[in-house]
């Protein structure tokens, strides 16, 4: 009996990807290329831009404000990244060991559901020095007021926390998610060894988790090196340059200097360092890797 021969269906999965591919070329591919050649050129949005080469990227690495703003970023980058995946980490470990509620797992999600200016704005107000209800707390306390985002020692660490305060639960799902495909008999098997929480949780959990932490990380220290709108709506950057990340500083010269060309070059700046942060993270924690065989 001759087989029956089975339809080419190439044509319907062209036909079903086409969409998302022109949005991926007219949305980020293009603006990519662009983006690019507007780095190499002088342009103020009202006359034509004019090919200047290297010079955006020489005066990028002689600017003292953008080697600041790099600072700053990874400020902000190592004190969110740290603190959010340890809390991320803690909240889904409980969530496995405690509760299989659906419920808790959504208050836990809560946050994440709020925008990032709501948030900065709604941590602006309770930590504000005079009217804020946080050194409100610390003044019937008997402590000092904290200039949370005015100080230029706390503004930074501030405006880390409030990121972290709403992007913990979405993370701690994420590994959650992670701790779920870990068997469950590995940690029946060491028990019976006599193996303790502690122990379980170095040899079983934490290597085991390793791609999906490793994934954590690449996913959360893009999202960090990119914050602008909770810097943007609190502080501006200030006091002084504490807070003025590679965003703002990008941002203030395309649309308050009009200076297009060299806040392309800044952005070409900052997607090679991510880039490059990137694939470094990727070939440390080996993300692409399992050790569940």
């Amino acid at each position: 009996m001759a087989r029956k021969k089975r339809p080419d269906d190439t044509r319907l999965a062209v036909l079903l990807i086409l969409p998302a591919t022109l949005g991926l070329v007219t949305f980020y591919f293009w603006p990519l290329l662009r983006g690019i050649w507007l780095s190499f050129t002088s342009w103020d949005l009202l006359s034509a831009a004019q090919f200047v080469g290297g010079e955006n990227y020489v005066r990028m690495v002689q600017d003292p404000v953008f080697w600041n703003a790099i600072g700053v970023t990874l400020h902000f980058v190592v004190l969110n990244i740290g603190v959010q995946t340890v809390v991320a980490l803690m909240i889904a470990v409980l969530m496995q060991r405690l509760t299989g509620s659906i419920l808790v797992r959504s208050l836990i999600l809560a946050p994440y559901l709020v925008s990032n200016v709501v948030a900065a704005l709604v941590f602006f107000w309770i930590l504000d020095f005079q009217l804020g209800i946080g050194n409100q707390v610390l003044h019937w306390l008997g402590l000092d007021r904290v200039g949370f985002f005015t100080s230029e020692t706390w503004a930074i660490p501030t405006a880390a926390l409030v990121n972290v305060w709403r992007h913990m639960g979405y993370t701690a799902l994420l590994i959650f998610a992670g701790l779920q495909a870990i068997p469950a008999g590995l940690y029946e098997a060491a028990r019976v060894d006599g193996a303790g929480e502690g122990r379980m949780f170095r040899s079983i959990t934490l290597p085991l988790l390793r791609p999906i932490l490793g994934l954590v990380l690449i996913i959360s220290v893009i999202g960090s090196f990119q914050v602008f709108d909770t810097v943007s709506v609190t502080t501006g950057g200030g006091p002084v340059n504490a807070t003025r990340v590679l965003q703002v500083y990008i941002y203030e010269n395309a649309f308050a200097q009009f200076d297009f060309g060299y806040a392309s070059a800044l952005s070409v700046a900052m997607l090679a360092i991510l880039m490059i942060v990137t694939f470094i993270q990727y070939r440390i924690t080996r993300a692409g890797q399992t050790d569940l065989n």
